[in-house]
């Protein structure tokens, strides 16, 4: 459908950008993000593989640029790499990139699987090279299989981007090491504030780190220089000139970036999410089980119509802006 019309909201952002959750499912259970003993989603509910891909067509029909696939874990979803290849079969058709979040406890196997099927570079999510705090962080992860993984997706030709949670008293040591650790190994860091999103048993407040204060303490170790480059979403970021690398800040608390947003959610079940931190949704599979593509094009125009201006997100709340756990929608 070359001519159907962009997706465009009511406040003239174009949505260009999918996040594209193919699970709720994660093999760990990092503090921030989800509860210790946490409920999923069964299999049953969950959108098809075809399905997601017949979505994905519908998306990038109306403009969208860019497919992330994230979940959860996405690659314990079975199959991961042969949906990244149907997606990724629009690429230069419309598509410009499929990339991957992953925690990488996968990734030693299925790096070079995920490169076939088209993916160029991926984010992985490391909090932490310190053993003993990567395993108190994620409850039960063995950092050595996630730095295997990331070794095995850059010898697979994939370009690594570190995303890394700052944590306050927890990791903010680690921030400038890893940062000098990204710039050896070619990889980018993004560092990201905590979002207060779903119950868990940790107070957020004695967890968070204002990045503006990491920006101030990295500015007198390094020479950042601000760029002018983007992938798509909200990080904004800085060249290092001592490693030649990158460092980019995600900050939806101390600068929200809600201006410029052109990003929507899709969960494993096909609720499309139009903000990270609002219950604003509309059921995709739904519409494409009861009138196929006619509907799911129906469903995102009305979608577009409820996009809200901004996120609701306030640290200091004694609870979080939304119920669900950054599992469900994929961040």
């Amino acid at each position: 459908m070359p001519d159907a019309a962009p997706l465009r909201d009511a406040f003239g952002r174009t949505i260009t950008y999918l996040r594209l959750s193919v699970t709720d499912r994660c093999d760990l259970r990092c503090r921030y993000c989800m509860g210790e003993a946490m409920t999923f989603l069964p299999r049953r509910a969950l959108l098809t593989l075809e399905e997601m891909t017949a979505i994905a067509d519908a998306f990038i029909d109306r403009g969208v640029r860019r497919i992330r696939l994230t979940g959860g874990e996405p690659l314990v979803r079975r199959g991961l790499p042969d949906l990244a290849a149907a997606i990724g079969r629009r690429l230069g058709d419309g598509l410009d990139e499929v990339t991957l979040t992953t925690n990488g406890t996968r990734l030693a196997e299925l790096a070079p699987a995920l490169f076939a099927a088209g993916l160029r570079r991926i984010n992985v999510s490391l909090d932490s090279r310190d053993p003993d705090r990567f395993r108190f962080i994620t409850r039960t992860g063995d950092v050595a299989t996630v730095l295997d993984g990331i070794a095995a997706a850059k010898a697979a030709g994939l370009r690594v981007k570190i995303n890394m949670v700052a944590l306050k008293g927890l990791n903010e040591d680690e921030i400038a090491p890893m940062l000098r650790w990204c710039g050896d190994e070619g990889h980018d860091l993004t560092l990201i504030e905590t979002m207060p999103l779903g119950l868990v048993e940790e107070d957020r407040t004695d967890r968070y780190l204002p990045l503006d204060a990491v920006r101030r303490d990295l500015d007198a170790r390094f020479t950042l220089v601000a760029v002018a480059e983007r992938t798509g979403g909200p990080a904004r970021y800085h060249r290092v000139a001592e490693t030649g690398g990158r460092v980019g800040f995600i900050t939806p608390l101390t600068e929200n970036f809600c201006g410029g947003c052109n990003r929507v959610r899709l969960t494993a079940e096909g609720k499309l999410f139009l903000c990270l931190g609002r219950d604003e949704r509309v059921d995709l599979r739904a519409a494409l089980r009861d009138g196929g593509r006619a509907a799911v094009d129906a469903a995102l125009d009305h979608a577009m119509a409820l996009k809200p201006r901004a996120h609701d997100f306030a640290i200091e709340r004694a609870v979080p802006a939304v119920s669900r756990h950054m599992s469900v929608t994929g961040g």
